[in-house]
């Protein structure tokens, strides 16, 4: 590939931005669904003159904000059925980005649980609050699928649109 081509170099930025966007879902520091939107909207400003790179942009738009708007109402409605209250998500989140940085990587994931079981046990008490944990961790794992989902679907009509225009 030849450096002067930008169409060629604005597709490969695209492209690897939209890659990095559905791994950075599973990686919680990176924003992934956004990332993916983001590399379509280069893609689509700063590629070739063509109409169907603003339809594909808006297509990846809409699933994007299809899969946002599924991912915070689906597990929300959920936890609110089973009784966990956003208290314990937020104490779970602080607790989280506090173990990310003193156990690097794994510390995200026990932070979060242990934010989550502490506010459940003060609550609830201890025999309560462990199943009360696993439904809020249920509801992350969810928000976090429809998420992965939503990106690799952002990703796959690029691909389509890529192919097409």
């Amino acid at each position: 590939m030849d450096l002067t081509d930008t169409h060629g170099v604005i597709t490969l930025v695209a492209g690897i931005a939209i890659a990095v966007g559905v791994v950075g879902v599973v990686i919680p520091v990176l924003p992934g669904l956004l990332l993916s939107w983001a590399g379509v909207l280069l893609w689509a400003l700063l590629g070739s003159d063509s109409a169907g790179r603003w339809v594909v942009l808006a297509v990846a738009t809409l699933v994007a904000l299809l899969g946002a708007a599924v991912k915070y109402l689906l597990p929300g409605k959920r936890l609110k059925r089973v009784g966990v209250p956003n208290s314990a998500l937020l104490a779970g989140g602080v607790l989280g980005v506090i173990g990310f940085f003193v156990i690097p990587v794994v510390g995200l994931v026990i932070g979060f649980v242990l934010g989550i079981y502490l506010v459940e046990l003060s609550r609830l008490g201890h025999e309560r609050a462990w199943p009360s944990t696993k439904h809020a961790l249920a509801a992350a794992g969810m928000a976090m699928l429809i998420e992965f989902t939503t990106a690799l679907a952002v990703a796959v009509t690029w691909v389509f649109g890529l192919l097409l225009t």
